[in-house]
């Protein structure tokens, strides 16, 4: 296993410790301190792999002026499965009562789904290798 998911496991199991100490009352404290932690780990996770895609970044002398990086589709391959990861705790949000419940999952799924099919889409047009027919293409 490597070592940002174990620090993620002792993360999660020093919260669930110290919720048998502290109580329910302190429940909803306790997620959000994990949730914030996550999301810091999600975001500098995201950052790492936006720079490296910017390292690897050259453009093809036709789609140079463009400013479409060389190998198309892979980014929207990453868009999918990240937002897949994040469907889990967007789940668990708008599946309670105070997020809405039946409504609120069908919206975050609904978001999930139209997130997915656009990079989908992203993924296809870029994939024909289409030549334009002009500069104004």
């Amino acid at each position: 296993m490597d070592t940002r998911q174990d620090e993620l496991r002792r993360d999660l199991d020093a919260t669930l410790q110290a919720r048998k100490e502290l109580g329910k009352e302190y429940e909803d404290a306790l997620v959000d301190s994990f949730m914030k932690r996550l999301d810091a780990r999600l975001d500098a996770r995201v950052d790492r792999s936006a720079a490296g895609r910017m390292d690897d970044y050259e453009p093809s002398s036709r789609d140079r002026d463009r400013g479409r990086p060389r190998t198309p589709g892979r980014a929207g391959n990453r868009l999918a499965v990240a937002s897949l990861a994040l469907g889990i705790p967007l789940t668990a949000i708008a599946g309670t009562p105070e997020g809405g419940g039946f409504a609120g999952l069908l919206v975050c799924w609904a978001g999930i789904v139209g997130v997915n099919f656009a990079a989908a889409l992203g993924n296809r047009r870029d994939g024909r290798g289409r030549r334009p027919r002009s500069d104004w293409d």
